[in-house]
């Protein structure tokens, strides 16, 4: 999996992951649990995970005078985010992007503690270089714009089409930007091999929807004026014309390419070339000069997920001038390159990708930016020095035990369901039996020792990683599919599921307070880090998971019968995202989130199915007035909680497969009957929904 330097270090816009915070707010009863831990103090440099009062919900940050059926969101968090302010440093603030804060926190600490020489892991002389490198403003600021000049002069000298795809396959290694990116991942219907797939780019904005709807238009001429400025500042000739021949150029790729929602289907994305079939339906644009300077030469078969967009852009490739195709390259060069670069190339891509287009007022302090670095460009080998001090065995033991809790409520549901026939129940069950549980940490750390860091050159450092990343990639080409392999680090809060190994993944950072905490009741830990895991399991069996078996392999093995009741219910929940606007005149893409609103669904309803389990017949006990389905359902709210800005807002809805926060709340309750009961949700409540209406998958 390659890693994007540029989004670690330039702090994307929307992340994959949602996210939420805590904040003081005065308690409504002398009982009620308040939070332990203050976020400034968190946000100050803090280690210490943070932790909900005795019992594990914050029921300060409670709005109970709205009702539950109205908006439970905000039943749940309403107080909260009244209070609660964004750092002016992020575009969002919930519990996942604190406990981000947290572990942020962590690896500076570990990394500064490598840069003066205090650790004795064997990469911690790469890592305190890597960090001393990007630390070093005044050498950067000395230095400006010299460290891409060898790649800008590169760029003058290709005055041909063939010449500028060499410079694109060059980019795979280092900073220079390509119409299309190769990438090398496991081949979804042989899934014990690799495959090189070939996909389509070219846009410098977040979305094709950014060229071409009315609604963007603001955005796009800004966009416009961001590239000119970024053409002033390496010296190019001609800038405000050269953006507008770059904006043109880019917006007749974004006619061309896919949307979003047509790049998820797992079927139509699968689309097998021999490169003798790449050139005769593409051949518009120069694939052998791109192919053998990305170190491809020999390859004879790829992958090309967009097969009918890549004719198209080579076609507009082909018929743009080559002095447009020169400014494009020159402008992705400096755009990519801005992060490494002094503070006036830093200041302007802040500007416009941070503040601009995801309303962010500050830059985050250079700390910051250097820690996302080095954990992109070296990140098993901090998340080595995480693990050490923040992850032990006691944890994983415990985690791996909720997981098979989590297993076993995913296999009952599924031979109780009364819509799936036995023949797709087996295979369903078959491939829950087969699935690969990774819990904190690689068994098999990854070796950084034919990456060079030099702690004076942050530009080289970059260029390095990217090339370390693709050749690490390229080497294993034709050997077998690294089943032990992880594409997250361990300091990493979130967590995935892989179609292609059949595997949930839940790195050490995650599982912690408030998402799973000993000292809490466990209908707190069900809600919380029990639906997160079953969230995961789910994504097995959402509408594109569904579509692997249990070893992986990209193939059919429903029913006609059973594959046409899931969709009826899942074109069903999609028609229920789309009617929710987060920003008015901004609805959820049901189509594009679909994968995510049915693993939430599913992630639920297994938190609530397992801890019933764990009660064994026992009922469960009351606290504070609120029953163990109360609980969990609080929980699971309050693990979503999230501020967000409006920016970020509507450009989550553009690219982001994830709901927004509140949606993720209310979408997968509605549907759980176990939720009217709990609260007492009843017709005439704005989210009721009839049984008939509620959409039942998993």
């Amino acid at each position: 999996m390659k890693r994007h330097f540029l989004a670690a270090v330039a702090v994307a816009a929307v992340m994959a992951a949602s996210g939420l915070a805590q904040a003081e707010v005065p308690a409504p009863a002398a009982h009620a649990a308040a939070a332990t831990v203050d976020p400034s103090t968190l946000e100050g440099g803090s280690t210490v995970a943070p932790r909900y009062g005795a019992w594990g919900l914050d029921l300060t940050g409670r709005d109970t005078a709205v009702s539950a059926g109205d908006n439970f969101y905000r039943y749940a968090n309403g107080l909260w985010d009244d209070h609660e302010v964004i750092p002016a440093d992020k575009v969002r603030y919930g519990n996942f992007d604190k406990l981000s804060v947290l572990s942020e926190n962590r690896t500076r600490a570990l990394i500064e503690a490598a840069a003066a020489g205090k650790s004795n892991d064997p990469d911690a002389a790469k890592i305190g270089a890597a960090y001393r490198a990007f630390m070093d403003e005044k050498r950067v600021e000395a230095l400006d714009a010299k460290p891409m000049q060898r790649d800008l002069a590169a760029i003058r000298a290709a005055r041909t089409r063939a010449a500028l795809a060499a410079l694109m396959g060059d980019g795979v290694h280092n900073l220079q930007a390509g119409l299309f990116g190769p990438g090398i991942s496991a081949d979804a219907k042989a899934p014990t091999r690799y495959a090189v797939s070939i996909g389509a780019g070219g846009l410098g904005l977040p979305d094709r929807d950014y060229y071409l709807q009315p609604a963007f238009a603001e955005k796009k001429a800004k966009y416009q004026a961001y590239v000119a400025t970024m053409l002033k500042l390496i010296g190019w000739a001609h800038p405000e014309a050269s953006a507008k021949a770059i904006v043109d150029y880019e917006t007749k790729i974004a006619e061309a390419s896919w949307s979003r929602a047509e790049r998820r289907d797992r079927d139509k994305t699968y689309n097998p070339m021999t490169l003798a079939e790449l050139q005769s339906a593409a051949p518009d644009f120069p694939w052998t000069p791109f192919l053998n300077r990305a170190g491809l030469k020999g390859v004879g078969r790829f992958i090309v997920p967009t097969n009918t967009a890549v004719p198209k852009i080579a076609k507009i490739y082909a018929a743009t001038p080559v002095a447009t195709l020169q400014a494009w390259q020159a402008f992705h060069l400096a755009d990519n390159a801005a992060p490494y670069l002094s503070k006036r190339f830093v200041d302007a891509r802040f500007a416009f990708r941070n503040h601009e287009l995801a309303g962010q007022p500050e830059q985050q302090p250079r700390w910051k930016r250097g820690v996302a670095f080095v954990n992109g460009a070296l990140g098993e080998s901090v998340g080595r020095l995480y693990v050490a001090e923040y992850f032990p065995p006691e944890a994983k033991a415990k985690a791996e035990a909720l997981v098979g809790e989590l297993r076993a409520a995913l296999g009952a549901r599924i031979q109780r369901l009364d819509w799936m026939g036995p023949e797709t129940k087996a295979r369903a069950l078959q491939k829950l039996a087969k699935f690969t549980v990774k819990i904190g940490y690689p068994v098999k750390w990854r070796s950084y020792a034919t990456y060079a860091v030099s702690p004076t050159d942050l530009y080289g450092n970059a260029q390095r990683a990217a090339a370390y990343d693709w050749n690490y990639d390229l080497a294993r080409l034709n050997q077998p599919v690294d089943k032990l392999e992880w594409g997250m680090t361990p300091q990493t809060v979130n967590a995935y599921y892989n179609y292609a190994n059949n595997e949930i993944v839940f790195p050490a950072a995650i599982l912690q307070p408030p998402f799973f905490d000993p000292q809490a009741d466990m209908a707190v830990n069900y809600g919380g880090i029990g639906g997160v895991i079953g969230h995961e399991m789910t994504h097995g069996f959402d509408d594109q998971g569904r579509k692997s078996d249990g070893d992986g392999v990209l193939t059919d093995w429903w029913t006609a019968e059973d594959a046409a009741k899931f969709k009826a219910q899942a074109d069903k929940l999609g028609a229920q995202y789309s009617s929710y606007q987060p920003v008015d005149g901004y609805p959820i893409n049901g189509a594009l989130t679909m994968g995510e609103n049915i693993a939430d669904m599913g992630g639920l309803l297994l938190a609530l199915d397992a801890y019933h389990a764990s009660l064994k017949g026992q009922p469960a006990p009351v606290i504070d007035g609120l029953t163990g389905d109360q609980r969990v359902f609080l929980a699971w709210a309050q693990v979503w909680r999230q501020k967000q800005r409006q920016e970020a807002a509507i450009q989550q809805t553009k690219v982001d497969p994830h709901s927004a926060a509140q949606f993720r709340v209310i979408g997968p309750v509605r549907n759980n009957d176990a939720w009217y009961e709990a609260f007492g949700v009843k017709p005439g409540d704005k989210y009721y929904l009839p049984p008939e209406q509620r959409v039942r998958i998993w």
